[in-house]
């Protein structure tokens, strides 16, 4: 109220000889207050199916609520979309993708998303609804596997560990197709279907391999999987903003709030989160 005063002050010899002026300074001088008031502290997230905006409310969002901020989640079907959105601007992160995916679509689109941290990863996982075990495979058995190669090759790496395929070796994961398969011991047919088909796939397959996420959303749980993929650290999930925002207050509240013993006791204190693979900053129980 006081700078209002003295800025009113300093104009008012204008009042008698020009109102008209004097309106328009005090409406430039309160607008840009008025702008920051309004939004400014709105952060707007992307989500596809799955655990993360579950992760996001019950342990991230309540500590960015006490910094000032309001959140605004939105929904995909996709991770194009939601990396489409990031890097246009219209969301401030998305939370949905590993290191491998996030680098075969900068490369493939020119575009600069970059993560900021990890956040707890259900693995994916081989399910049945025809079958109770793994020593239930025959010679013809369908398995639906992802059609995108980094997640293929996840898939893959499943169906070898546990003796039905072999792999030939190939340090590029995007580079991983069917071809790659140069042993079928259990004569297994492999079937490629857009991942978010996995699940609804199983009334007509007699195995899938699900990405953790999609699985969760379709109301499975990870102790339902005959197999389990055995999680590296370039797979975990991350959260991801635009290289420009990897520094910007909001991205380092975000990081804050994940990386803090709050976020951590909210997961490890229940029990759906059993099987996820944890964080590194994850502190040791």
């Amino acid at each position: 109220m006081a700078r209002l005063q003295s800025f009113t002050s300093s104009i008012y010899p204008l009042m008698s000889k020009r109102p008209l002026l004097l309106a328009l300074a005090l409406c430039a001088a309160l607008a840009p207050f008025s702008a920051r008031a309004a939004g400014a502290n709105e952060l707007r997230i992307g989500f596809v199916p799955g655990p993360y905006a579950d992760e996001f409310k019950a342990g991230v969002e309540p500590q960015l609520r006490q910094k000032g901020y309001t959140i605004k989640y939105v929904d995909f079907s996709t991770g194009l979309e939601a990396n489409q959105a990031v890097y246009r601007g219209e969301i401030e992160a998305d939370v949905m993708q590993h290191e491998v995916y996030l680098k075969s679509y900068n490369d493939r689109n020119g575009t600069d998303l970059v993560p900021v941290v990890q956040v707890p990863t259900p693995p994916m996982g081989l399910y049945s609804k025809k079958h109770h075990a793994l020593t239930d495979v025959h010679a013809g058995a369908t398995v639906a596997v992802p059609n995108d190669p980094v997640n293929l090759e996840r898939a893959l790496k499943i169906l070898q560990r546990i003796g039905w395929i072999k792999l030939r070796p190939n340090s590029n994961p995007v580079d991983v197709t069917e071809r790659d398969v140069i042993a079928n011991p259990a004569g297994i047919k492999i079937v490629p279907l857009e991942n978010a088909q996995a699940p609804r796939a199983l009334d007509d397959v007699d195995f899938a391999a699900i990405q953790g996420n999609f699985a969760i959303f379709s109301g499975y749980k990870l102790t339902d999987a005959l197999a389990l993929e055995q999680m590296t650290p370039p797979y975990i999930n991350q959260v991801v903003v635009r290289a420009a925002n990897k520094t910007s207050r909001g991205t380092l509240d975000i990081v804050e709030a994940y990386q803090s013993p709050a976020f951590q006791q909210a997961i490890r204190n229940n029990h759906f989160y059993d099987g996820f693979r944890l964080p590194e900053y994850f502190a040791t129980k």
